[in-house]
This record gives structure tokens, C-alpha cells and sequence, in this order.
């Protein structure tokens, strides 16, 4: 059995940025991984740890040596292996050194090609410490680091300065240097309460030796008690922490010991919008807010210290006195902001740049408006509610409130719109609007801020096409694969009877500058029914099935998911195997016939039982069928379409379709090819 010892490698480092702390560690470890099975060095579970001053990866059971290989060498045909005296060749004779054995040693190789020169030798393998080190060099020069920095004299480059280095093969110290630091078997502590050298005894006590200078290690472990201590502190309160992930996750990069202390500031505040202060808190300070039992916000915050105080009291008034002005300055936006209502600010927005090639904020709000009205009409809605709300949709973007806080775009138009008596519904449009913000994200709830959210998104989406900047594989600066997604996921779960051409075609006419429009509305078309794409296959549905709805054009969103329901369940049926063949066959009968074949069908012509039974069937069901498509019963009509199964199945067994009498062959073919075009009135079955 090999032998194996326990890999430990740390980079200690100024502080790393927080938010993407995590991503390097995960492509330290991964790329540490891919080396060591590309050097044929086996290993066991891994482990990684990530502190705002440190980066490390434990791998256990690494391998100690390379495996021994055989490895047979190809030399020059043996053809080419002599001169005209029988000697061995200059190539042969040069092979022969090249692996260091005499001419007499080779042997030779048989294959369909011919026989050439060989020689079999046994690779001896290379010790890991001698590998390592190229690995994690190469591991670390692949890091996804937008911009690396340099220090003192050195042309090292890495995100952040680097002082330290620990690499051990079980105890043994790997002799090596990375970024002009020299690899040892120390570490350090907290910056703080233990900032003395530690010596690491072996890698299964790393985060244990650790954790007794004051450093949790792990960013896993941290986060949770972070989590924990954050819980604590609020229930101390009598209130509920409000933990945002990405916050928790950036505060959880920032510490290496990390302590809750609870603060807070007065009262009178709490008149703010609580999104307002919550903001505040979180971005400004990486404060966890408190909210009580009905999710009003207590006058209280958590922030995680990152040190053990002997006198917390002295860390909770400093972070007192550090938000007192910070909600001051939220105050006075707000009070600001009062002094005109959104309408005032309407405008103003002609003098805000939305895309220099589009125009402005303000042409953009007018080309929603025309949009929202008309989505309105067709749907049934209130216009004027709608054209309202996209009047005042983008207003609030020109307030103080938004100009500190971007985030809060939306939920202060909501706001200041209450505070200007518009109707409610408008101003829950303005907050709206901007939904779904993520992926499964929450979607509008009233019809206006359903029509401004799509005539937002799909103005945005037509008119980035239209001046040439379609998203890339890594560049999306506009969101439009959201927009777009945030587009379907609308239709389809409110239930919308709306049809993605008609709707960039209506959102296409109201842009006036020159470009392609016939390009520009068959991209943008294109690019949408990939994102459904996703969003079927996100919905467990196949491939095929979405394919073959897909081919027969559909284009409103509902009703694709109708059909493709339809067809998933029509595809459970035992006779759904059959009919998609038959259907293929079908289809490549039908490139044989004329384009007009099924104009030429004489139903006098039909002789055989076969075809006969088959055409009365047919008529029979499309009675059935036709009612039951028009009112998008799919499954019902595929499910009447499938009892055309046998007499298919005994047609193609008893008639022969290609017969010698023209007009009698193009009745068969005829009839086939209205058995077809009723199964692609809601899918193409012979995709599935």
C-alpha cells in the first residue's frame, strides 16, 4: 500500500478583500486538487480555511511518491531500422541512445500500420515534496484575481501582499518559496490577542492551534457562530436579528475572532423608512438590524467585533456615536427629498443620460408610458393608473435618498409616492417594477406593477438589441438575461395572455433612431425563447419535449407551458413511443411528396380496408379535436389523437403508400400528411 502523509499549505497575507474571500479559497483548493490528480498522486478528503489574513488547504493521505509506470517507447518503422548492409540506421541507432540501452535491447512493435522499434522501461516515480510546489504555484497563478498588486522592491504580484508561507508534508517542511517568502512550519495568530509565531505540529492540528491563538479558521465555523452570536444578542433584546446572506457572508470575511455587541440609537429615527435605516446599517456599517415580532424595526443593531473587549460597553458606544450621524445624514435626504413630489422631478429626468445611443431617462420613461398604456388596454387594466405610474416610474432615481442609497431605488418612489397621495396601487408599481430581482425571486403584485415591470423590462431589452450590445458569455452590463427571464416568469405565473412577438413589435415601434428592425425584433424573439428554454429545463421538463413545442412557432409563454405540460404527460403514455415514430416516418415521407400534397387528396381513391379506416378515424377525431385545442386542452387532444395508434400502425403494415399511380400515391401521402398536421397543431411528437 502506498505511503501517505497529510498536505497543510497557508498563505498569510494582508487583508484580503471580503467578497471574494471565499472564491479564492474554493479555486486555491480546486486547483491544488486538479494538479495533484494530473501529477497521478492520489489523496484523500480535503479541507480549506479562509481569514481576512490567510488563505489554507489541508488535503489528507497525499501520496508521498508517484506510482512506478512502464512505459513502452515508439522508435522509427522497422523498415527504416537498417541500411542497405543489414546495419542498424543512424534513426535507430539515435532511438536506442535516446533510451539509453544498446541497439540489441529494442524491441519491436506490431500494429495495423506496421512494426516499429519499442522499448519498455520502467518510469520511476517522482517524491510529492518535489511536485508540490509547481502545483500550488500553478494553482495560485490562476486565481481569479481582477487585479494583482506588487510590494516593496520584489515584481511579486498578488491581490494583497503576502508575509507568510506554511507548507507540510505530514511534519516535514517542503523546501520552497513562493511570492519571495520562504516555506516554514509557523503561523501566526490574532493581530491582537495572540500575535505571536505559532508552530504548526501537523495539519490535523491546524485549526485547532487556531483556534487557541484567538483565529476561527474555518469560514464555515465562523459564519455559524456568527449567526449564533447574532441571534443571542438580538433575543437579548427581546427582538429577531434581520441576517441578510451576503451581509453575513462579507462580515464572516472580515473577522478571524468574531464577538456580537449590541448598540443603539434613538428613537426618533425609527420615523425613517425602515428599509432606509436597514440600508444604513448594512452597507455603511455591516450592522445586522433587530426587528420585533411583527417585523417592525426595534432602535437597536448587532455588529460583530472582531476582539475580544474587556469592556464592551466602551465598543457599543463607539458604534453608537459612529451611526448617530450616519442616520442624520438619511434624515436629512429625507426631509430634502419632501420638499418637491415625484411629479416635480419629471422633467428633470430629460437631463439624465439613460444610454447615449437611446437617449434619455426621460425619452426612455416617455416610450414605458406608451408601452404600459398599451399593455393595459389589452389586458384589461386600469390605463390610467398605468400611464401614471410610468410617469413617475424612474423619478425617484433624481432624489438624495437614492443618489446615497442606489439599492433603495423603487422602494423610496413607493414611499415618496404615498407621501404625494398617488394611488396605492401606483405606488406599489414604483417598487414593483424592478421585480423579479433574482432568480425565484418575488414577482408583481398588482396588474399596474405587472404592466411597468414588462414594459420597463422589454423597452430595455429592444432597445440595447436594436444599437448592437447583445449580452457576451461573461458581459451582461444591462441584466438583460434577468430582464428577459423576468419578462416569462411574469407571463407565465400571472397567468398573462400575451404574446412575445406582438410585445416587441409594440416595444420596437417606439424607438426612433435607425437600426435593423426586422434584425433587431428576430434577436431579441431569439434570445427570449432560450431563457424559456432554461426556465422549462429548470422546470425538469426535457430537452426534446421543449423542442418539439418550440418548432411549431409558439410564441405566447402560457401558452408554450400549456403544451409542453401536454406533451410531458403525453409522453408517459404507452403509446407515445409508437406515434413519435410513426410521425418521423410520416415526415420523411412527406419531403418525397409535393409541397401541395394535401390539396391533391381524392378520398375516391382510397381502396385498401387500411386507408380507409384510417381517413373515417381521422375525420372522426378531428371533430373531437379541433374544440379541444381551441380551448388549449392539450393533453385531451393528444390523448384522442394517440387512439389513431393502430389504424397508423396498420396502415403502414397493409397499404403501400409509394404506388405506381400518381394520383393514388399522392392521396396516401395526402392523407399522411393530415394526420401530421393535426398532431403539430400543439407539437412536434416526433421530437419526444
Amino acid at each position: 500500500m502506498a505511503n501517505t502523509q497529510d498536505l497543510l499549505f497557508e498563505l498569510g497575507c494582508e487583508e484580503l478583500p471580503p467578497t471574494t474571500l471565499t472564491t479564492l479559497r474554493d479555486h486555491l483548493l480546486s486547483g491544488v486538487c486538479a494538479g495533484l490528480k494530473e501529477a497521478n498522486l492520489s489523496f484523500g478528503n480535503t479541507h480549506c480555511f479562509a481569514t481576512p489574513r490567510r488563505l489554507a488547504i489541508w488535503v489528507e493521505s497525499v501520496e508521498t511518491t508517484q506510482q512506478d509506470i512502464q512505459v513502452e517507447k515508439r522508435g522509427p518503422a522497422v523498415s527504416a531500422a537498417y541500411d542497405a548492409d543489414g546495419n542498424p540506421s543512424k534513426a535507430a541507432l539515435g532511438f536506442s541512445r535516446g533510451c539509453g540501452v544498446d541497439f540489441n535491447e529494442l524491441g519491436t512493435l506490431k500494429t495495423d500500420k506496421g512494426e516499429w522499434l519499442s522499448y519498455n522501461m520502467l518510469e520511476k516515480g517522482q517524491a510529492a515534496t518535489a511536485l508540490i510546489p509547481s502545483i500550488i504555484e500553478k494553482a495560485l497563478n490562476r486565481l481569479p484575481i481582477a487585479k494583482r498588486m506588487r510590494w516593496g522592491s520584489s515584481d511579486e504580484a498578488f491581490v494583497r501582499p503576502v508575509h507568510s508561507v506554511l507548507l507540510l508534508l505530514g511534519s516535514e517542511i517542503i523546501n520552497s518559496q513562493f511570492f519571495g517568502v520562504k516555506a516554514s512550519n509557523t503561523s501566526f495568530g490574532h493581530r491582537f490577542h495572540a500575535p505571536d509565531i505559532i508552530t504548526i505540529n501537523s495539519a490535523s492540528s491546524y485549526n485547532e492551534q487556531l483556534a487557541s491563538a484567538f483565529v476561527i479558521a474555518s469560514f464555515e465555523e465562523r459564519k455559524s457562530l456568527i449567526e449564533q452570536q447574532a441571534k443571542q444578542a438580538a433575543e437579548a433584546v427581546d427582538g429577531i436579528a434581520h441576517i441578510e446572506p451576503a451581509l453575513l457572508d462579507e462580515i464572516t470575511a472580515l473577522v478571524e475572532y468574531p464577538v456580537a455587541i449590541t448598540g443603539s440609537f434613538d428613537e426618533h429615527f425609527l420615523a425613517l423608512p425602515k428599509e432606509v435605516l436597514i440600508t444604513t446599517m448594512q452597507i455603511n456599517q455591516k450592522y445586522f438590524p433587530i426587528l420585533d415580532e411583527h417585523g417592525a424595526l426595534l432602535a437597536n443593531f448587532i455588529t460583530i467585533s472582531n476582539i475580544q473587549s474587556s469592556k464592551p460597553l466602551s465598543v457599543s458606544h463607539g458604534n453608537e456615536r459612529v451611526i448617530r450621524p450616519r442616520l442624520s445624514d438619511a434624515e436629512f435626504f429625507w426631509q430634502q427629498d419632501m420638499k418637491s413630489t415625484l411629479a416635480d422631478r419629471i422633467p428633470a429626468l430629460d437631463n439624465v443620460v439613460f444610454q447615449h445611443k437611446l437617449g434619455s431617462i426621460g425619452e426612455k420613461t416617455k416610450r414605458v408610458e406608451k408601452l404600459s398604456t398599451e399593455l393595459a388596454t389589452h389586458l384589461g387594466y386600469n390605463v390610467t393608473l398605468a400611464s401614471r405610474a410610468a410617469l413617475l416610474s424612474k423619478t425617484d432615481l433624481i432624489t438624495d435618498m437614492v443618489g446615497e442609497f442606489a439599492s433603495l431605488q423603487g422602494v423610496i418612489g413607493h414611499y415618496y409616492a404615498q407621501e404625494n397621495g398617488e394611488p396605492e396601487e401606483v405606488a406599489s408599481a414604483l417598487q414593483e417594477q424592478y421585480l423579479p430581482k433574482q432568480s425565484g425571486g418575488a414577482l408583481p403584485n398588482s396588474p399596474t406593477g405587472q404592466v411597468l415591470a414588462l414594459a420597463d423590462k422589454l423597452d430595455t431589452l429592444v432597445g440595447i438589441f436594436s444599437i448592437g450590445l447583445l449580452p457576451t458569455g461573461d458581459k451582461d452590463p444591462f441584466a438583460l438575461r434577468r430582464a428577459s427571464l423576468g419578462i416569462l416568469r411574469i407571463i407565465i405565473e400571472s397567468d398573462l395572455n400575451l404574446d412575445l412577438k406582438e410585445l416587441i413589435e409594440l416595444a420596437t415601434k417606439n424607438f426612433t433612431h435607425a437600426f435593423d428592425t426586422d434584425n433587431t425584433k428576430q434577436q431579441v424573439l431569439h434570445f427570449m425563447l432560450e431563457r424559456l428554454k432554461g426556465y422549462c429545463l429548470s422546470k425538469h421538463y426535457l430537452p426534446e419535449q421543449f423542442s418539439s413545442v418550440a418548432s411549431v412557432l409558439c410564441t405566447n409563454p402560457v401558452d408554450f407551458m400549456n403544451r409542453i405540460r401536454a406533451v410531458h404527460e403525453f409522453s408517459n403514455l404507452s403509446e407515445a413511443a409508437s406515434l413519435g415514430e410513426a410521425n418521423k416516418r410520416i415526415q420523411n415521407l412527406l419531403k418525397k411528396a409535393p409541397k401541395n400534397v394535401s390539396s391533391l387528396f381524392d378520398a375516391s381513391l382510397l381502396s385498401d380496408k387500411q386507408e380507409v379506416d384510417l381517413h373515417n378515424q381521422l375525420q372522426s377525431i378531428e371533430k373531437q379535436v379541433n374544440p379541444l385545442i381551441e380551448q388549449h386542452q392539450y393533453i385531451e387532444a393528444l390523448k384522442v389523437l394517440s387512439t389513431l395508434k393502430e389504424p397508423i400502425d396498420a396502415f403502414f403494415e397493409h397499404v403501400f403508400i409509394m404506388a405506381d399511380d400518381e394520383s393514388i400515391k399522392n392521396s396516401r401521402l395526402a392523407l399522411l400528411s393530415n394526420i401530421h398536421a393535426e398532431f403539430i397543431k400543439i407539437a412536434d411528437i416526433s421530437m419526444i
